[in-house]
């Protein structure tokens, strides 16, 4: 469904072609040798948020300024080995690259910027390197100038501030959560559930993420900017909760006391209660509910049926903090309150880290292959003697680093490439039939208005963006404005083919060198959250609880996009391995406290969820937890049930049924928890 273009978009594109104007009439002014530099650098740039641009504009100034210093090295010690010099270009581009990548933020612009700023400033440098100093000054200052004129055009004219989208976008996100847990209390509907909604929401944290980064840039105070990682790190722990709830009462189902009635009705209430939006009203229910869900007294005597019942009681419990401080810290943020007086009603774990997974090894591929594919259009452009041919190496070197963090680069690259293409035509109409009849710099504004605004209209919608923004930079830039018209058609097709042969190139590059797609992504994370688990389990990890929370929770948010991509959860659903990973966290937080012999017991568990992690890993395919294991996780809890009822006790409890519905969800009922128990057998023999 087509929707038209808001009086916002309108706004921004008016901003946008405004400080386009600016920078390119000063330019002119300046006397600049390529003064359209500073006009694409506009569009390059510009973002409806105010924070969303100085970030940008900042990020793009520094690694202009580092690449540009890179030419002015590099570019006389190899001026005489065009070879070495493209190697030298080719390894600088890949490094920088693989240090963009490690940086999920808005400040790996820096890196990436610097990565192809040295293609663009040293290449062309090779025919005049007696030149090279003037060039990366000259581009510096276009480029800056760019970026100055955005940012002052961005912050005077009608500004838009990142916290007030932020607190909007938050109220649309938690009513997806709300509706989700909705869908996941009503045991009537649970069983016909699909995946779409949590994927969604996976994808809703990934923007806050974004968003959040941006914040920096724009709040008042960095209070709000902690409160922002603070309701994301609380969205994430909704997802494992709301999942092992799920996994609960399907465990109750296939039970023959089945699930009990007041159950239902309790996960009912709580979740008419996530969906009110009476703030006061909402604080009471919610000290009832809690009141009503309380842990039992004593748990001798307690069947698997109600051990189980008793862990979703827990696990409501929690859901119920969760959503309060999801709720409060939303008013926070909407309110603009920078009060550091916030005291979390959930606390078992922090959910606040920043700690992310990183593919070491995939990142060093992808800026392997953009690397050693620049080197090679490098050595064909040499081999040739096209001297126009340089566009081609630094438009393919451009297109290879913005899409070197995609899983399947090569559909953005192809938009890419029929974009350029479009902007060539547009380029030549305008340079050879439209702009010919300018005669002062008014006339020209008023010719390049439509097109341009027309343009900018689009960037702000997220289906338009890409498109729109290679229209307009590269329009802006294969115009090649200067103080006065001396265009040549020849001269401009020549060089601006070169450019579409180049992105030609880097396309069926990555398509030869990454015809993977998100399937390997997936498959690495998935081996990456078993290696993981095996070493949890293991103990061989220094008690940094907050960091292994973050970075399980970061794993399941990069793992949901690229299940929804897949359209299927074959391989994993990424919900067992977090809720694995959270009770082994558990049961080692509180296994010390116990008494014998459960703190033995337990200890064999979790060497033996360890070995089976590990079974996995090596193999590289889910396997089937060992019936061994089963018999552990048994033993475990009834000398638990056996032992002092305390509150570490009643995690580790929690814990060991956790283990037992998510690794054996259709497994026979063990014996009941108060039953003695005979000696506990080994769990050595199923390593």
């Amino acid at each position: 469904m087509i929707t038209l273009p808001s009086w916002r978009d309108w706004l921004f594109s008016a901003k946008a072609f405004t400080a386009a104007m600016l920078a390119l009439y000063i330019a002119l002014m300046l006397g600049l040798p390529r003064p359209y530099w500073a006009m694409a650098t506009v569009y390059i740039v510009s973002h409806p948020l105010t924070g969303a641009t100085r970030s940008k504009a900042l990020y793009r100034a520094c690694g202009t300024l580092i690449g540009a210093v890179a030419a002015v090295v590099f570019v006389p010690l190899f001026v005489n080995a065009p070879v070495m010099l493209s190697l030298v270009v080719s390894l600088w581009m890949g490094t920088l690259l693989y240090l963009s990548l490690l940086d999920r933020t808005p400040r790996s612009y820096v890196f990436m910027l610097a990565a192809y700023s040295l293609l663009i400033i040293g290449l062309p440098s090779v025919f005049h390197p007696e030149l090279v100093f003037d060039t990366a000054v000259a581009r510096s200052e276009e480029i800056l100038l760019g970026i100055v004129c955005a940012s002052v055009v961005a912050g005077l004219v009608f500004p838009s501030k990142v916290t007030p989208v932020l607190s909007a976008r938050l109220h649309t996100w938690l009513r997806d959560a709300s509706a989700w847990a909705a869908e996941s209390l009503a045991p009537e509907r649970a069983a016909d559930r699909g995946p779409a909604s949590r994927h969604r929401l996976a994808a809703d944290i990934l923007a806050l993420d974004q968003l959040i980064s941006q914040l920096s840039y724009d709040a008042d105070s960095a209070q709000i900017v902690r409160h922002a990682r603070e309701l994301r790190g609380r969205m994430s722990m909704l997802l494992p909760i709301l999942s092992s709830l799920s996994a609960n009462v399907a465990e109750l189902r296939q039970l023959p006391q089945g699930v009990p009635d007041e159950l239902p009705r309790q996960m009912a209430e709580i979740a008419d209660w996530m969906c009110r939006r009476d703030r006061d009203g909402a604080r009471a229910e919610a000290e009832r509910l809690l009141a009503e869900l309380a842990s039992p007294a004593e748990v001798a005597g307690l069947g698997w049926a109600e051990l189980v019942v008793a862990h979703a009681r827990a696990r409501l419990r929690s859901l119920i903090y969760l959503w309060q401080d999801c709720l409060s810290l939303q008013r926070m943020i909407a309110d603009g309150e920078a009060g550091t007086g916030w005291q979390p009603a959930y606390s078992r774990w922090e959910v606040g880290g920043k700690n992310r997974h990183y593919d070491y090894g995939m990142m060093v591929f992808s800026a392997g292959v953009a690397s050693l594919g620049t080197f090679i259009a490098s050595l064909v452009w040499i081999g040739l003697g096209w001297d126009d041919g340089v566009s081609g190496v630094i438009l393919g070197g451009v297109a290879c680093c913005f899409f070197a963090s995609l899983d399947e680069p090569a559909p953005l690259i192809k938009t890419f490439f029929v974009w350029t293409c479009v902007s060539v035509l547009l380029s030549a109409v305008m340079l050879f039939v439209i702009i010919p009849a300018a005669h002062e710099f008014e006339t020209l504004v008023a010719m390049m208005a439509l097109p341009f605004l027309c343009i900018g209209v689009l960037i702000p919608q997220p289906r338009f963006n890409m498109a729109a923004m290679l229209l307009g930079v590269n329009t802006a830039t294969f115009l090649g404005l200067q103080g006065a018209y001396d265009a040549d058609f020849l001269g401009f097709m020549n060089g601006n083919i070169a450019g579409v042969v180049g992105v030609l190139f880097a396309l069926v590059w990555v398509m030869l060198t990454r015809p993977f797609g998100a399937d390997l992504a997936m498959r690495r994370l998935v081996h990456s959250s078993w290696r993981a688990l095996a070493s949890m389990a293991g103990g061989r990890h220094h008690g940094d609880y907050a960091t292994l929370t973050a970075l399980m929770l970061d794993r399941l948010s990069l793992l949901m996009p690229r299940l929804a991509a897949s359209g299927h959860d074959k391989l994993t659903d990424g919900f067992a391995e977090l809720r694995v990973g959270f009770s082994t966290l558990d049961l080692q937080r509180d296994e010390h406290r116990l008494a014998e012999p459960a703190q033995s017991l337990v200890q064999q568990v979790l060497q033996a969820v360890a070995a089976h992690y590990q079974r996995c890993a090596d193999e590289r395919r889910p396997l089937a937890a060992p019936a061994q294991l089963a018999v552990g996780i048994d033993a475990a809890i009834h000398a638990t049930v056996a032992g002092e009822y305390n509150a570490a006790s009643r995690e580790a409890l929690n814990a060991l049924v956790e283990l037992r519905v998510t690794l054996f969800p259709a497994a026979e009922q063990p014996a009941a928890a108060a039953n003695p128990l005979d000696p506990a057998p080994s769990l050595g023999a199923s390593q």
